[in-house]
């Protein structure tokens, strides 16, 4: 038996809610505070009346709370007839008209309750679909106390939170719940129908369009649907309030009468090749969406990794161009003749220019490079030392040309130099020069003279380096 339900007690017929709590436990939780909750009755006419419950007792050893009856049934149970084992046309039809009607008449009283809290969930309604009836009339509603139902509704296990989003307030969350329940009468299925992540969904609107849903359904009717549904991922008060929205849906669903329209007048007879491109663009729309969902909660659920594994790629990145970009930038014998590439190889001894002496060379002895380096790191040693911003060496040459006597304790470089062609050529690929010269150093009181036998070659991008220097000391 549910948990809410309409039963006699003490010999009078009575609205029940069984708490699932013993004694002990309903003192403990406080739940003695649900009997002055109050609950609402609201009449076709317009006028409501406030119910409080009448006592509590106990009932199979539980706290069971009773008030003042109602005719009528649960509004999920009367939602939920539509699915039940019973599924001849006919029936299916007359079950979708009565949940259709009980719908109407909650949406026609929460809007006459306006602001006034009541029940949300559609197993703390009851409805009056009896024509019969005198004092409770057909279409009058009686919404539960609101934290007594919410109790007794997680008893039974009839998931009171399935027709509405918790992240919603006042006639916003009424709109979603009542878009929810047309949704679930029309379409056959609940908009968000996988319980696991029903809260996810709602909030990121991840649902079928209703236009798609339900092809030929109101287009009105659909509109003000998507908007109720849409309203978790809205920005607050971008789209349509609440009241707009469940006025809007009762202008459709009754008549100049006041009666509840046919199921049948909201739907229009689509066209074959309608019908066809409604299928269509549903399933690109499931194609779509299915991708984008999952893209975008994988983001959020990694986010934490994907934003160190951005930082990382960005400096792998970052590193990768400087050391592309140090690599473009240094110096090479592209477009050099081969003896032009001899002479500034020993040119650069003047400027302590290490890297382009290296780039002259390809599997030669690195001996002049690395004594370059040791003078070019000294005096840049010496420079941090001293706050100086010049080099403490000077072009041999450039001293010479100055007509300043050598050797001297500041310079370094090549004099004399006299280089001469001795064998190959550049059509075969490889050329031999020799190149004699005066080296000066630092600090020593003579010179070098020296004799160098260099073989070049071109590299893979056919460019000309020295590849054996064969020295002499004369």
């Amino acid at each position: 038996m549910p948990h809410i339900h309409i039963s006699v007690v003490e010999g009078i017929k009575s609205i029940c809610f069984d708490t699932g709590l013993d004694p002990r436990s309903f003192a403990r939780t406080k739940m003695s505070q649900s009997l002055i909750e109050p609950g609402y009755y609201v009449f076709p006419d317009g006028s409501s009346r406030v119910w409080k419950s009448t006592s509590v007792n106990v009932f199979d050893g539980l706290m069971r709370v009773w008030g003042s009856s109602f005719s009528g049934e649960r509004l999920d149970l009367i939602i939920n007839e539509i699915f039940s084992s019973r599924r001849d046309t006919l029936y299916r039809a007359a079950a979708k008209q009565t949940a259709l009607q009980a719908v109407t008449a909650w949406i026609r009283a929460k809007l006459l309750l306006g602001e006034t809290h009541s029940a949300l969930s559609p197993g703390a309604a009851f409805v009056s679909c009896n024509d019969a009836e005198t004092e409770y009339p057909k279409g009058s509603i009686f919404f539960c106390p609101d934290n007594l139902s919410q109790r007794c509704l997680f008893v039974e296990g009839a998931e009171p939170n399935y027709y509405y989003c918790p992240d919603l307030k006042g006639m916003e969350a009424v709109a979603f719940c009542a878009a929810t329940m047309l949704y679930r009468i029309l379409a056959l299925t609940h908009p968000f129908p996988i319980v696991e992540t029903v809260y996810q969904d709602m909030r990121e609107g991840v649902f079928l369009p209703p236009k798609l849903a339900v092809p030929g359904l109101d287009g009105k009717l659909c509109s003000l649907i998507q908007a109720a549904l849409m309203l978790p991922v809205e920005i607050k008060g971008a789209g349509k309030s609440g009241t707009d929205i469940l006025s809007g849906m009762l202008n459709i669903l009754m008549d100049g009468e006041g009666d509840v329209v046919t199921i049948s007048s909201l739907y229009r007879q689509a066209k074959p090749e309608e019908k066809k491109q409604i299928e269509k663009e549903k399933n690109f729309f499931l194609t779509r969406k299915k991708i984008t969902v999952s893209v975008s909660r994988f983001v959020k659920r990694n986010k934490p990794f994907l934003i160190v594994g951005a930082i990382f790629l960005a400096i792998a990145v970052f590193i990768t161009a400087s050391i592309l970009s140090s690599r473009n930038a240094r110096p090479t014998t592209a477009g050099m003749f081969s003896d032009a590439v001899v002479f500034i190889y020993y040119e650069a001894f003047n400027t302590l220019d290490h890297i382009l002496m290296e780039a002259c060379l390809m599997g030669a002895d690195k001996t002049d490079v690395n004594a370059v380096v040791h003078l070019y790191v000294t005096d840049k040693v010496r420079q941090a030392n001293e706050y100086r911003t010049t080099s403490s060496y000077i072009s041999a040459r450039a001293w010479q040309q100055q007509g300043r006597d050598l050797p001297a304790p500041n310079v370094f470089g090549v004099t004399d130099l006299f280089v001469r062609n001795v064998g190959g050529s550049e059509r075969d690929g490889i050329v031999f020069y020799r190149a004699d010269y005066t080296l000066w150093h630092p600090h020593e009181p003579i010179s070098y003279n020296r004799s160098d036998e260099l073989t070049l070659k071109r590299d893979r991008r056919r460019n000309w380096r020295i590849t054996e220097i064969r020295r002499t000391d004369r």
